[in-house]
């Protein structure tokens, strides 16, 4: 009988695809030239500071919400992103995840 070590599946890198979508869409702007990396760290430092999140992050919700505000934040300074309708279509998409049935893909109505 030969022992071979038992292999298992690595763990995922992001704990929900989210988080791995504004994690992409980050670096993809970065690389468009939206913006510099050193000011999107010394922002997104600026906002865990805010939010109190001084302890190591485990990169779950907490942590993608203040990435996510940094990049909010920084695409409206710019003139990337109007925060009236970041808001807008943030209400429109928490509309329709709160009215699919589970289970179900989430749309946003057609006429947006």
């Amino acid at each position: 009988m030969s022992s071979c070590p038992e292999h298992s599946a690595p763990e995922p890198a992001f704990e929900q695809p989210w988080h791995a979508q504004v994690f992409a869409l980050t670096v993809a702007l970065n690389e468009a030239g939206r913006f510099d990396w050193p000011d999107w760290a010394a922002r997104f430092s600026e906002t865990l500071k805010r939010h109190g999140l001084s302890r190591e992050l485990d990169g779950g919700d907490d942590y993608f919400h203040a990435w996510l505000e940094t990049l909010e934040a920084l695409l409206a300074e710019n003139g990337a992103a109007d925060p009236d309708e970041v808001t807008a279509i943030r209400r429109a998409w928490e509309d329709a995840y709160l009215g699919t049935p589970h289970g179900q893909p989430v749309h946003l109505p057609s006429s947006r």
